[in-house]
């Protein structure tokens, strides 16, 4: 495995890639890897000749209110796990390295940011945006690997691929979950013993949803009711939102038809969950 810090390194490297034929598999990452990212990995690998990890802490997707320094970094630890699951390169740019002065060309999302957990965090997509712009430029993947976690980061990868022609495959792979069903994240350390075994009822009252669904209900309040109910009874946790889109435009929904995401988060006293389902409605 080879690290790779400047972007003149990376793009030699992946023109000598692609004039050998190779398809490159992309992890995107602001590194600290858990178990979503080694889920990607795992994913990438055998679908891919090479596979790039890039580890990169993006100063522009953090608001005002946001520590960029507090954010963790272990680049040794990182560098183990992405060894272990046969990562070719990492690359691992520093923030002068990446804007190394002000732009004169600003990119903006314009759709799918003002709802779920993007209506709380202005110009965070933005940055996400501007930095897999400039990393889909440099690594020229065959595929990208996303988890479904964020399922509006991913919505959002889908407009950028799809409005500026990135001959990119973008690869969703499903939440990474605990046995019980609980969405895994390292925001659950920060659970309670009591508010860990109400955590479960996130994915729970995603499965009741389904269920009414595959029994006939189609109406989005119905269904936003149902969960609400379900998480107010099980939890003393309090409901943030619970909303209902198309998917991955991300338009509201009267009636449920074709895919349709279902995403919830609820603050606990030291922990805001999120967890969504994606659904194909007849």
């Amino acid at each position: 495995m080879k690290i790779i810090k400047t972007i003149n390194e990376m793009q030699e490297q992946v023109q000598k890639l692609t004039a050998e034929g190779k398809t490159i598999g992309y992890v995107p990452t602001m590194g600290f890897l858990h178990e979503g990212h080694i889920s990607l990995m795992k994913n990438a690998r055998p679908e891919n000749d090479v596979v790039v990890l890039s580890i990169f802490v993006n100063p522009l997707q953090f608001g005002p209110t946001e520590d960029l320094d507090a954010y963790p970094r272990d680049f040794e630890r990182d560098h183990k796990i992405a060894e272990a699951e046969g990562v070719d390169f990492i690359f691992y740019p520093s923030p002068e390295e990446m804007y190394p002065g002000k732009s004169s060309i600003k990119v903006s999302v314009v759709e799918r940011t003002d709802v779920l957990c993007g209506k709380s965090r202005p110009g965070h997509f933005d940055g996400v945006a501007t930095v897999l712009f400039k990393l889909f430029n440099i690594i020229q993947p065959t595929r990208a690997y996303f988890g479904l976690k964020d399922a509006q980061q991913v919505a959002v990868v889908h407009g950028l691929i799809k409005d500026f022609n990135f001959p990119i495959e973008l690869i969703p792979v499903e939440t990474v979950r605990e046995e019980d069903g609980l969405a895994k994240s390292s925001r659950n350390v920060y659970l309670s013993d009591e508010e860990r075994i109400q955590a479960v009822e996130l994915s729970r009252s995603l499965k009741m949803a389904r269920l009414a669904i595959d029994n006939g209900e189609r109406n989005a309040d119905e269904l936003v009711g149902l969960i609400k109910n379900h998480l107010n009874e099980h939890t003393t946790g309090t409901v943030d939102y619970i909303e209902i889109y198309s998917y991955p435009e991300l338009q509201e929904l009267k009636a449920l038809k074709g895919k349709v995401i279902i995403a919830l988060a609820v603050k606990f006293s030291k922990a805001r969950l999120i967890d969504n389902t994606i659904i194909e409605v007849e």
